[in-house]
């Protein structure tokens, strides 16, 4: 899947490369790459430096379509620096409510490619989360990454209702959490204790009895994320 340029991705595309290779700093760039266990490089733009030079970047470009949000975010994964596809997720984020049902399949190149938690936990919550809120029939889609082999994917879908409180569907929530108790990885058993946790803040009666239900199957790792407020 290659990005078919957009006269507004590619202005946008111009003008954040320019801008945020100017802005790079060389020391900070190796520690933070060093934060994240040198997964990838980085310009070294602290975040807060970087939502404002995001601003200076879209500053009177108009509103985006689906196209042009595909294009940009597919241009900023191809390019090198962390940088780029933190600006792409807060991008989507911000005008996710234009994309079809489509769109998922673009956000999940862009889980699998490139994966760490600080990008796909972003997308998770603020893409996909309001993409199936939004197309209900996306649910199916859920229910496949959730049982599929895919580590970033299962994730993504365990922390898809992450913002949806009374809206969450709990039996799904459960049923993802309980299918994938025994995952031996890391980031599969602590998102299932973040997502349980999330939602015990909406329904604490409604974890605490899942979690004393199935404590024989969970992780202590995911158990103790559960209960942290409980």
């Amino acid at each position: 899947m290659s990005p078919a340029e957009t006269p507004l991705a590619v202005e946008v595309l111009d003008r954040l490369t320019r801008v945020y290779g100017a802005a790079g700093d060389p020391k900070r760039a190796v520690q933070m790459a060093a934060y994240m266990r040198d997964q990838f490089p980085f310009l070294g733009i602290p975040a807060p430096f970087q939502r404002a030079l995001a601003r200076q970047v879209l500053a009177g470009l108009g509103r985006p379509g689906e196209a042009d949000l595909r294009s940009v975010a597919l241009g900023c994964w191809a390019l090198p620096e962390r940088e780029y596809q933190y600006f792409a997720c807060d991008w989507l984020r911000r005008h996710v409510r234009v994309c079809s049902a489509g769109f998922i399949d673009v956000v999940a190149r862009l889980i699998t490619t490139k994966p760490w938690w600080d990008t796909v936990d972003t997308l998770a919550a603020n893409v996909v989360g309001p993409l199936v809120a939004a197309h209900p029939g996306l649910a199916s889609t859920m229910d496949g990454w959730a049982a599929g082999d895919e580590l970033w994917l299962i994730r993504a879908a365990i922390l898809h209702q992450l913002r949806y409180r009374e809206s969450t569907d709990a039996g799904r929530l459960f049923r993802y959490c309980t299918g994938q108790a025994d995952h031996p990885d890391f980031f599969v058993r602590k998102a299932i204790g973040w997502a349980l946790r999330e939602y015990a803040k909406t329904d604490p009666d409604a974890v605490r009895g899942y979690v004393r239900a199935n404590r024989h199957r969970l992780s202590p790792l995911t158990v103790r994320e559960a209960v942290k407020n409980l």
